[in-house]
């Protein structure tokens, strides 16, 4: 059996995977297994050292590689964004390797209480880690586990989505030339039921999965049935919501939220799907906020520099999304974007127009299902009580943010003050909490969800302790 990636704007095959035998994947689970026992006593600071120098190898292969031009073609995203993704990549890398040292030491207890006796914490390695990642960033996703997991001492089997091959075989190969053993990080291109067959496998401890709600559950039951207890670690979907209060700066939030809704044709996790508005800017925010829409993308061939919006990556997934639209119109919202402004956005395409939804209410899909495309619905509300509980009506927990004025004195009004959003925020069932900005992952913060939106934390201190187990040392020292 094989894979083939079909190119989104295109519809020709790009290229083409053979997925493996079960016996051949056993085997390459099992050569990791082995592989990852000397690896783990390879000292810290050598594997650090690696990971740093896996930076500089990747650096050398975007420059001599098109490989900008191989991720558009892969998944669609404008060619002008893709180094964006890249840098991304390469910080989160930077972080994740500067903290290393002191999220993975030994933690003592002082042992005043306890003469005699000498007790530490030791972060150990969990063994053979399954990364399965996605296709909408799959640079930015794989990199918050990969490269974590294998500095805490683990092996790491790399799945990446059929739709981005190429991502994994090139972060790999970095890899494996900064000096990683070839046996200790692998890329296999697996279908659904060699991956269930890979979690269940007893030689794999941890399963680190990124995309939609069913694959999630999917995993999370394969898991569940699998030889022996494993770990899970779910990053799954979002219907991201953003409040804009009375006070808010609306020239700054309009072009913010329309950016966070729109960049990579709404296709993130985190990306703005809903927001609400107060009344008392409602009417000016929603005009503001169509025509930027209107006037500010060109949507084509994301091999051009020229574009701005490219195609959603299929055209079962452009189906969808106009279907929601359509669902949505008929139930009462009204679209503000007329379809002639993007003529490229064509049934049986993959393109999909830029859209903006007024009238709407949670009785609609379009404001409770994730869309993962370039639409937005805005609804009015009249208070921050309002506000909350519209978005907290929601199966998903991901990221919200909240726009207000934030006052550079404390003598000011305490309603317009920090202290207000941190009110709204402490209320707010969500995994990150934005003021002022919406769509980002700082990589010293833990990222993490709640309700359907998954559980597990990667990234930060944190995410060490995931894809490390706690190992407790209590010793009684010989006394005179």
């Amino acid at each position: 059996m094989s894979q083939t990636t079909i190119v989104p704007h295109t519809q020709e095959p790009l290229v083409t995977r053979q997925y493996p035998s079960t016996s051949e994947l056993d085997a390459t689970i099992a050569k990791a297994a082995s592989a990852q026992k000397e690896w783990s006593k390879v000292p810290l600071a050598e594997r650090i050292a690696i990971g740093y120098k896996f930076i500089d190898e990747f650096k050398s292969l975007t420059n001599s590689t098109p490989l900008f031009l191989e991720l558009t073609m892969q998944m669609g995203r404008p060619i002008s964004q893709i180094p964006s993704e890249i840098n991304g990549f390469l910080d989160r890398a930077q972080y994740m390797l500067s903290i290393a040292n002191e999220a993975l030491a030994d933690v003592p207890l002082t042992d005043t209480d306890k003469p005699g006796f000498r007790r530490f914490i030791r972060r150990t390695a969990l063994g053979v880690v399954l990364v399965i990642a996605p296709w909408n960033y799959p640079y930015l996703t794989s990199i918050n586990s990969v490269l974590p997991a294998l500095i805490a001492g683990n092996a790491v089997l790399l799945k990446p989505s059929p739709q981005t091959p190429l991502t994994a075989e090139r972060f790999v190969t970095a890899l494996q030339k900064a000096g990683v053993p070839s046996d200790v990080i692998h890329v296999v291109h697996m279908s659904p039921e060699l991956t269930k067959h890979a979690i269940e496998s007893k030689e794999v401890n941890f399963v680190s999965f990124t995309g939609s709600v069913v694959g999630g559950r999917a995993v999370e039951e394969a898991a569940v049935g699998a030889k022996g207890i494993k770990g899970v670690a779910l990053e799954l979907g979002g219907k991201d919501p953003a409040y804009v209060r009375s006070d808010a700066d609306l020239d700054y939030t309009v072009a913010e939220l329309v950016d966070g809704a729109m960049y990579n044709s709404g296709q993130s996790c985190c990306a703005v799907e809903r927001i609400y508005v107060h009344e008392s800017v409602y009417d000016p925010f929603v005009e503001k906020y169509a025509n930027l829409v209107k006037t500010s993308y060109r949507l084509g061939d994301p091999t051009s520099p020229s574009t701005n919006l490219g195609p959603v990556v299929s055209l079962a997934s452009a189906a969808r999304i106009r279907k929601q639209v359509a669902d949505a119109v008929r139930a009462g919202a009204k679209v503000l974007i007329p379809e002639d402004l993007f003529p490229e956005a064509k049934e049986d395409t993959a393109y999909v127009a830029p859209q903006v939804l007024v009238d709407v209410d949670h009785t609609m899909d379009v404001m409770m299902e994730e869309t993962f495309g370039p639409i937005v619905g805005i609804q009015k509300v009249s208070s921050d009580e309002e506000a909350i509980k519209l978005m907290n009506d929601s199966q998903y927990g991901l990221t919200a943010s909240v726009w207000t004025r934030v006052p550079v004195s404390s003598s000011s009004d305490s309603d317009d003050s920090e202290d207000a959003f941190l009110k709204i925020a402490d209320a707010l069932e969500t995994g990150t909490v934005f003021l002022n900005r919406c769509d980002y992952l700082d990589p010293a913060l833990p990222w993490t969800g709640v309700k359907d939106s998954g559980r597990g934390i990667s990234l930060s201190r944190y995410g060490y302790d995931q894809l490390t187990r706690a190992k407790s040392v209590h010793m009684k020292m010989k006394t005179a």
